[in-house]
C-alpha cells in the first residue's frame, strides 16, 4: 500500500492545485509540502503518546509525557509494566483519571494481541484500522486517523471532525460559519488521492494571510 515516504509531494501538490483554486493559492504562499512521517516506536508507544497528548497544549503534553516515559526503563513504555504501576503514579506524573484508565485498557489490549503491529496495519484499510483502534479507550477516530497521517503515512484521509482542518477550509473559501463534516467530506473528494496533503496544506492555512481578491 503507498505512504507518503515513497510519495511525490510535488506530483501531489501540482495535482491538488489543478484542481482546485483555493489549495492552488495556499499551496503557493505556504510552499513545498513539509508533511513528515515518523514511525521509529511501535504501535503501543504511539497510541500512548497519543491519549497522553489529547485536549493539551503540546508544551504540557510533552512535559506529563516525558515524565510518563520517566517510569521505563530506557524510556521506552511497554504494557507489562504500565499494568504494575498504581494510578497514583500515573496521577503524580500529571496524567488525568480518565487518561490513565485509558492507558491501562490500551496495555490490557497490547498483552491480550488485540493492537496490531504495525506490519498488520500496513495490510490493512484506513476504515479497518479506524474501527480496530477505535474500541481502545479514549481513542477516536480522530486519534487513529491522526495514526493513519504521521505514523502510517497514508496519503489519502481527511479528518473531517479537525477543528484545525474546518477553521482552513472555512478561511480558504471565506465561509461565515465552520463547515459541517459532511460538507468537509463532499469537498474532499475532488482532492483525493492525496487528501492527507490538502489536510497538511488546510492546517497551514491558518498560518498565512490569504489574499483579498
Amino acid at each position: 500500500m503507498a505512504d507518503l515516504s515513497s510519495l511525490d509531494l510535488n506530483e501531489a501538490c501540482r495535482y491538488l492545485s489543478a484542481c482546485d483554486k483555493g489549495l492552488a493559492k495556499i499551496i503557493a504562499d505556504v510552499g513545498p509540502c513539509g508533511l513528515q512521517v515518523r514511525s521509529n516506536r511501535s504501535v503501543f508507544e504511539y497510541l500512548c503518546r497519543s491519549i497522553v497528548y489529547q485536549q493539551l497544549s503540546g508544551k504540557a503534553a510533552g512535559t506529563i509525557h516525558g515524565r510518563l516515559l520517566d517510569l521505563f526503563e530506557r524510556r521506552r513504555v511497554n504494557a507489562e509494566t504500565l499494568l504494575c504501576l498504581p494510578q497514583t503514579q500515573l496521577r503524580s506524573a500529571g496524567l488525568s483519571h480518565p487518561k490513565s484508565l485509558a492507558l491501562y485498557d490500551l496495555a490490557q489490549r497490547q498483552q491480550e494481541g488485540l493492537v496490531p503491529a504495525r506490519r498488520q496495519l500496513n495490510r490493512m484499510s484506513d476504515e479497518e484500522i479506524v474501527r480496530i483502534l477505535s474500541q481502545v479507550r479514549g481513542i477516536g477516530e480522530w486519534t487513529v486517523q491522526m495514526l493513519l497521517i504521521f505514523y502510517l503515512g497514508r496519503p489519502d484521509v481527511l479528518p473531517t471532525r479537525d477543528l484545525g482542518v474546518q477553521k482552513g477550509y472555512q478561511k480558504m473559501r471565506r465561509l461565515r460559519e465552520l463547515p459541517a463534516p459532511t460538507r468537509l467530506a463532499r469537498a474532499g473528494l475532488r482532492w483525493r488521492p492525496y487528501r492527507s496533503v490538502a489536510t497538511w496544506y488546510l492546517w497551514r492555512c491558518l498560518d498565512i494571510e490569504l489574499p483579498t481578491a
